[in-house]
Order: structure tokens, then sequence, then C-alpha cells
């Protein structure tokens, strides 16, 4: 039987029990399979704490307009997106396209930075761009570029002769409204999941630690290690947990951070705009464009989004994955189980999850490399994302999904495919399984 996990208290964290065994997020489980199973609230809030779930749920699927107006303004000079479920439809993963024609109904966006670090440890702005480009814009307004994507393949032979095609893409900027620097760094991300991170949120930083081996002094290629971030609210070095980089610190930073990157849209948090200073600055006086209030439901909503139970976990085939996904090393970085601490939200407190992830930075190999280092994570470097109700993406999301930080792969099997660096051993063991070997360990990934 799987099992890892990690625990801070006198009380160490018992294998999974049959019981407990479709409770992906403890009492924060949701038994629900359908389209709107990343959506469901936390089964054990009070009233009140429902209200303010559907308060944030609303404001979560608010669309911004260009200011001024009577009604939502804010967005822009230039975004990605105008809501959050732009990008995160229906608290899913995002669809794989840049906006560079309308109608727009992709959610990737592109990060940007210089080489080196700002005194805060964070990636260099790029003058007259900042850290993400804006590559949609206000009527009147130049988008800041277009991203341009053409990609390569290459082929992975498995055991019996099964070819799996790996699509590389290519990312170039074009048509930027004014010259690029020299050595401009690129990273292109698709929007993730966001149902359960209350409870990534609650999971102690002790036990998060207790996984790191960044010198791999156990000797199994794997050297997991955090990522420590500014905290813009404390002014304090603080451990990461959030974004694909593990590049925010909690989930009210991301929020912020999201609204003033993604949107466009000023906060108490992040005051100014993304283009302060810039040509494309609107120079309104309507700074912060939404208030703490806002904020804090839209948090609030992420934070107590439940996880959907996981499905035919005791199918036989199920099973023999789920020892694969032990044997073959997968486990060492996605980690199984862990108990959370306390937490504001007494709903995620306490609770046994299994949300298979580390929280920790990984080199993944050249193949998945963006060579932009944000804050500690190197080029090289992603954060384990969890892998909990990643069996349900397509039924919520679409197919082809897009998996990995920018969906570049079409399948599960893709996505293990183009793992490198400490996960090749996994990857190469994975190629030499049999077919009929393959498929439970993709039917027990389904079941997540």
């Amino acid at each position: 039987m799987l099992f890892v996990s990690a625990c801070d208290s006198d009380d160490p964290v018992a294998p999974i029990s049959d019981d407990d065994k479709a409770l992906s997020g403890g009492q924060a489980t949701v038994f629900d399979a359908s389209s709107q199973a990343f959506e469901m609230p936390i089964p054990t809030l009070s009233p009140d704490e429902l209200d303010k779930f559907f308060a944030g749920d609303t404001a979560f699927e608010q669309v911004f307009v260009t200011p001024p107006a009577d009604v939502n303004p804010g967005a822009g000079p230039v975004f990605s997106q105008t809501s959050c479920v732009g990008c995160h439809l229906r608290d899913g993963r995002g669809r794989g396209a840049f906006g560079t024609e309308p109608p727009f109904v992709g959610s990737m966006l592109m990060r940007v930075s210089l080489p080196g670090h700002t005194p805060q440890g964070g990636p260099v702005p790029v003058p007259g761009f900042g850290v993400q480009l804006g590559d949609r814009a206000n009527f009147g307004v130049k988008p800041e570029a277009r991203v341009q994507v053409s990609s390569f393949e290459s082929v992975e032979i498995l055991a019996g002769g099964e070819e799996v095609y790996l699509k590389h893409p290519i990312y170039d900027i074009v048509n930027p409204y004014q010259p690029l620097p020299a050595g401009v760094l690129l990273s292109a991300r698709m929007a993730p999941p966001v149902f359960g991170r209350g409870l990534l949120e609650a999971i102690s930083e002790s036990d998060i630690l207790a996984l790191s081996d960044p010198t791999d002094v156990d000797g199994d290629g794997i050297s997991g290690r955090p990522n420590y971030v500014y905290n813009f609210r404390t002014g304090q070095r603080e451990l990461g947990r959030f974004g694909l980089k593990a590049n925010n610190p909690d989930l009210l930073q991301q929020v912020a951070n999201a609204y003033n990157e993604d949107m466009g849209v000023t906060s108490p948090y992040f005051p100014q705009e993304s283009v302060w200073g810039q040509t494309q600055y609107d120079g309104l006086n309507d700074d912060p464009e939404i208030g703490q209030k806002t904020l804090d439901i839209t948090t609030f909503y992420i934070q107590t989004l439940a996880v959907p139970a996981r499905r035919d976990w005791n199918d036989p085939q199920v099973l023999r994955g789920e020892n694969l996904f032990a044997s073959t090393g997968c486990a060492a970085c996605h980690t199984t189980t862990f108990r959370t601490g306390n937490h504001s939200i007494a709903s995620l407190s306490g609770q046994i999850i299994h949300p298979y992830t580390d929280l920790l930075l990984h080199d993944m190999g050249d193949a998945l490399a963006d060579n932009r280092p944000d804050f500690e994570a190197d080029g090289r470097e992603w954060k384990t994302p969890a892998l909990w109700g990643i069996g349900l993406t397509e039924t919520v999301n679409g197919s082809p999904p897009g998996y990995l930080h920018d969906g570049r792969a079409a399948s599960l099997l893709e996505a293990i495919m183009f793992h490198g660096g400490e996960a090749e051993r996994s990857r190469e063991a994975v190629r030499k399984l049999s077919r009929a070997d393959r498929e439970a360990l993709l039917a027990f990934l389904r079941s997540l």
C-alpha cells in the first residue's frame, strides 16, 4: 500500500485506511464527480461562512470593465483577463491560448523579467513592461506585446514499442508597444486549479521542511527544497507555497497579485497600477479599485473550496497502479498524506488530507526549464503540483485539458514523459513498464 506522510505532532498520521481513501480533503471532501466538482464549498462551513463563500464566489466571477464606469470599473489599462474565472474555468485549469485574437478564450500568461534579483529577492521587472506581459488592453491603449507560439515534436518510445509524441512550445514576443531590452527572460504559465488551497495553506511549515533534502543526503536522487519569498504585507521573508514556482507565501498575496497583474485591478495590498509610470498608465485617481472586503471574500472563497473525493479507489487495476506510483518513485515528490495544522478557518484545521504534493521545488530537467529565476527557484525548478482531482480535469475543463505549467501535455502520459531532472528515474521506470502496468498507473491517477 502506498503511503508517504508528514506530521509534526506527537500523533503520527496513520496509513490510509480503506474508509479514508476517498476522503482526499478529509472532512473538506465533497462527493461530486460532475463538471462542477471543483466549485463546491467545504461541507462543514457554518451558515455565516457559507454566506461569505457565496459572496466570494460572486467576486470570483466578477468581470471588470474599463474605468470609469458605474459597475465593476478597474480593468487594465493592460491585462491578461478581466475576471478570476476567466482564467480558472469552473475553478479548474485554464485553456491553452494567449489573447491574440477576439473572442479571447485562453488563459495563458507570460511572466517576464531581467536577470538578477530585486532587493526583496524577486524577479527584476523589465522597464516599461514589469514582470508580466499585458497582452490585452483597454480601448485606445496598446497591449504591451503579443505572444506567438510555435513548436517542435519529439518522440518517446516506451516498452512494447508504444510511441508518445511530445510537443515542445517555443514562445516569441511580437509587436511590443516599445522595444524590449536585450536579455529578457520569459516564462509561460497556464492557470492551475484553485480548489483545496486552503488546506495546503494549513499544512505546517515544519511538515513541509521535513521533506526538504536540498543536498540529497539520503541519495535517492530527489533534492526538493523550499522557496523563500517576500511577503508584501509583513515585510518578511517567508516560505512560498502558492504559484507554479511557490512564489507567493499565502493565498491573500496570491489573490491580490492576480488582481493586479492579471486584471490590472489595484487593491489595498497592491495600490499601484502594474503599469504605473509607463506610457499606458491611465492617470485616473481611482486607486485602489477594489477594497479590502473584496480581497478578503475572494481569498476566503478560494480557501474554502472543497476537494472532490476519489473514485474507484478499490478497483483492482487502480490498486495495482497505486503500488506502481510508489515503486516507480513518483511518491518521492508527490507526497500522499499530511495532517493540517491550525488555521483561522476551523474547517481547515486538523484534517488528514491526500494532496500528492510536497510543496517543494524540484529540478525538472531541460525540457521543462523556463530558465527564469523566481525568488530562490532557479530556471529549472518547479513546485510539485497537487494531483488531487486530476482525474476530473477533462470532466471539468474539457478535452484535451493541457497539463504541466504551460499546458503543453495533452495527456497524463505525455506529462509523465516530459519529466526530467530529479524525476528522470521515475520517467524511465514508467517507460519500462508493460502496457498493462502503464494503464494501471494511469487508472490510479484518474481515480484521484
